[in-house]
C-alpha cells in the first residue's frame, strides 16, 4: 500500500505550540460581527433598556469566565472587557448618541469602531492584540442585544477547533479536553489566544491562510510544525509524530520515573539546575517540589494581577509578603527567584506605565520604570527583603542596562534594610541579581555588581535583531540561534566564568528540549521553564554527553 495521498492538502502556517492531533475538523465562527459591518438588529434594538440589560448580562458572562480564568493571562483579557463596559468615555459617548435618537446598536458600533481603528494602527504588538479583545467585546454586546444565547460548543475527541480567528473570552468558553487543537487561519504565535493555549497544553498552528475544510472532516495538525493537512497519508503522520516528539513525552513524563524527580545530569555526569517559571500561585498545584532545584522565575507583574495590579493598584506590603511566603512555604527551602515587577513594554500597567511612549520596549520598562517610579518599587524591595527571612530567596532585575541602575537598587534595599532593623521587624539578605535581556548587559556583565544572573532570550534576541518579539511578520529573526544572539550568549557565559558568577536561562529557549544541547554546549548550567516543559528538557539533558566539560 502506497505512503502516499493523492488527496492530501497541506497548509502551512507557524508553530504556536507543539502536539500531534489527528481528529475530525470542528468549523467555529470566531466572530459574528465587527465594527465598519451593519449590525444585525433585534426587535428590541430602538430600545435602549434593551441595551443597559444587554451590557449587564455581558459583564456577568465575562465576570463568570473570570472566575474559571487559569492563569494571569486571561484574567487580564478579561478584566480589561469587564472594565470598558463602564469606562465613562464610552458611557458617555452613548448618552450623548442616546439624546440624538440614534439606534442603541448603532451607537454601541460606532463608539468601539474609532477606538478599535486607534488600537489597529498602533506601532505596539500589545495594543494590536488589544482591538482585538475590544472586537470580540463588540460582537459579544451585539449577540446579547440580538437575544442570542452564548455559543455552546462539544468537541469530539481528538478534536481540531479551526476558526479565522479566536477572541480570547471565546477560547475560554470551549469545552477543552486533552487530545485537543486549535488551528488558527489568521493570527500569530504571540497572539493572547496562542498564549492560553499554550498554557493548557494544545497543540496549535496559526497564518495557515485560508482553509477550505468541512466540519466533520478529517485532519491532522502539526503544532510543532505548524502545519495543517487534510487527508494525511502515513509519511505525513511519520514525520509530524518525529517533529512533535518532545511535546509527547512532556504528556507521559509525570509517569516515568527518572523524567520528573531528582537531578538533571547529562550522561557524563554533569549536573545541571532545572528550574520552574511561576506566573501564579496555581502553576504549582500537583508540582512536587522535589521534582526541581526551586524556581527560578516568579513574575511578580502577574502574581499581582490578582491583587488589583491591573487596575493601577499596587498590592500592598501585607498582601506581598503573603504571596511571597506561600511560595516560599511550597519550595520548603530550595532556591526561590522573584523578579521585581517588570511593567512597560507590552505589559503596560494603567495608572503607572506611560501611555504616550511612541515604543514602549524601548521606553521606561522593567527596573527603569521603577526607578522613575520609587514609592511602589520600594514597597516590593522591603517586602521581599521581609520574606528573605522565611527561606532562601534571590532578587532579580528587569531590562538591566547599566551598571548604576544597580547600584540605586542595592542604595533602596540597604535602606529599607535599615528601616526594618529601627523598626525591630524580622529580615534576611536576600541575593541580587539581574536579567540579561540587552545586549549592552550581555556584553559588558562583567561591570555589574550582582551575584547572579539570568538570560532572557525572548528579549535578548528581539533587542539584537531588531525584530519584535509579538510580530509574526519577523517571528523568523527572533531566534536565539541567530549567530549574533549566540555570541552574545557566549560573551555572557565567559564574563559569568571570569567572575565566579551563577548565570541561566529562564526565556522560552529553556523549555524548548530541541535547544538545550545548544544551549549546554555553550557553557549554560541552569534553566528555568515551564512545568510541562521538564520531562522532556530532562530527557535531552541525559542524552548529552559535555566530555566533562563544566
Amino acid at each position: 500500500m502506497s505512503d502516499i495521498s493523492l488527496n492530501a492538502q497541506r497548509f502551512k502556517g507557524r508553530p504556536a505550540s507543539p502536539g500531534l492531533v489527528e481528529g475530525p475538523i470542528v468549523l467555529f465562527r470566531g466572530r459574528e460581527a465587527s465594527p465598519g459591518r451593519a449590525p444585525v438588529h433585534s426587535p428590541g434594538a430602538s430600545d435602549w433598556a434593551e441595551l443597559d440589560a444587554a451590557m449587564t448580562r455581558t459583564a456577568e458572562r465575562l465576570g463568570a469566565l473570570r472566575g474559571d480564568a487559569r492563569n494571569a493571562q486571561a484574567a487580564d483579557i478579561l478584566d480589561f472587557q469587564v472594565e470598558v463596559l463602564s469606562d465613562p468615555t464610552l458611557i458617555e459617548s452613548l448618552a450623548r448618541a442616546r439624546t440624538a435618537g440614534r439606534l442603541p446598536a448603532d451607537a454601541w458600533t460606532s463608539a468601539l469602531a474609532a477606538e478599535i481603528a486607534g488600537l489597529k494602527a498602533s506601532p505596539d504588538g500589545y495594543f494590536r492584540e488589544r482591538a482585538s479583545d475590544l472586537e470580540d467585546l463588540h460582537d459579544r454586546l451585539l449577540q446579547q442585544l440580538a437575544g442570542a444565547s452564548d455559543p455552546e460548543l462539544a468537541l469530539p475527541e481528538r478534536a481540531i477547533v479551526l476558526a479565522r480567528d479566536l477572541a480570547p473570552s471565546r477560547f475560554l468558553e470551549i469545552p477543552w479536553g486533552p487530545g485537543h487543537g486549535l488551528a488558527l487561519m489568521d493570527g500569530s504565535p504571540t497572539a493572547h489566544v496562542a498564549m492560553l493555549a499554550r498554557a493548557r497544553g494544545l497543540a496549535v498552528a496559526v497564518g495557515l491562510g485560508a482553509v477550505p475544510a468541512r466540519h466533520g472532516s478529517i485532519a491532522l495538525l502539526d503544532g510543532a510544525g505548524g502545519e495543517l493537512i487534510l487527508d494525511p497519508s502515513p509519511a505525513d503522520r511519520r514525520e509530524a509524530e518525529r517533529r512533535n516528539a518532545p511535546a509527547a513525552t512532556a504528556t507521559i513524563a509525570p509517569g516515568r520515573p527518572g523524567l520528573q524527580s531528582g537531578l538533571a545530569r547529562t550522561r557524563d555526569g554533569t549536573d545541571i539546575e532545572l528550574l520552574v517559571n511561576l506566573n501564579e500561585l496555581a502553576d504549582l498545584d500537583g508540582l512536587d517540589p522535589s521534582a526541581v532545584d526551586g524556581i527560578g522565575l516568579a513574575r511578580t507583574e502577574f502574581l499581582f494581577a490578582r491583587l488589583g495590579l491591573s487596575d493601577g493598584r499596587f498590592p500592598d506590603e501585607t498582601l506581598q509578603l503573603d504571596v511571597y511566603r506561600r511560595i516560599l512555604d511550597w519550595a520548603a527551602g530550595r532556591r526561590v527567584v522573584i523578579r521585581t515587577l517588570d511593567a512597560g513594554g507590552d505589559k503596560p500597567v494603567p495608572g503607572y506605565t506611560d501611555g504616550s511612549e511612541s515604543n514602549p520596549f524601548l521606553g521606561l520598562r522593567g527596573i527603569r520604570l521603577s526607578l522613575a517610579r520609587p514609592g511602589p518599587f520600594r514597597t516590593q524591595l522591603r517586602a521581599l527583603i521581609r520574606a528573605a527571612a522565611i527561606g532562601p530567596l534571590d532578587i532579580l532585575i528587569p531590562m538591566v542596562t547599566v551598571p548604576e541602575e544597580l547600584m540605586s537598587v542595592r542604595a533602596l534595599i540597604e535602606a529599607e534594610a535599615a528601616d526594618l532593623d529601627r523598626s525591630g521587624i524580622s529580615r534576611g539578605q536576600p541575593r541580587l541579581g539581574m536579567m540579561v535581556e540587552v545586549p549592552a548587559a550581555a556584553l559588558t556583565l562583567d561591570r555589574f555588581e550582582v551575584d547572579f544572573a539570568s538570560i532572557g532570550s525572548n528579549d535578548l534576541a528581539q533587542y539584537t535583531m531588531a525584530a519584535g518579539r509579538d510580530e509574526g511578520a519577523v517571528s523568523g529573526l527572533a531566534d536565539i540561534c541567530q549567530p549574533a544572539v549566540v555570541a552574545l550568549i557566549d560573551s555572557a557565559v565567559a564574563h559569568a566564568r571570569k567572575r565566579g558568577l551563577r548565570l541561566g536561562l529562564c526565556g522560552d529557549a529553556a523549555g524548548n528540549a530541541e535547544l538545550i544541547p545548544l544551549l549546554l554546549r555553550h557553557g549554560l548550567r541552569s534553566f528555568s521553564m515551564p512545568v510541562r516543559a521538564l520531562g522532556p528538557v530532562r530527557q535531552a539533558i541525559a542524552a548529552i554527553d559535555l566530555g566533562g566539560g563544566a
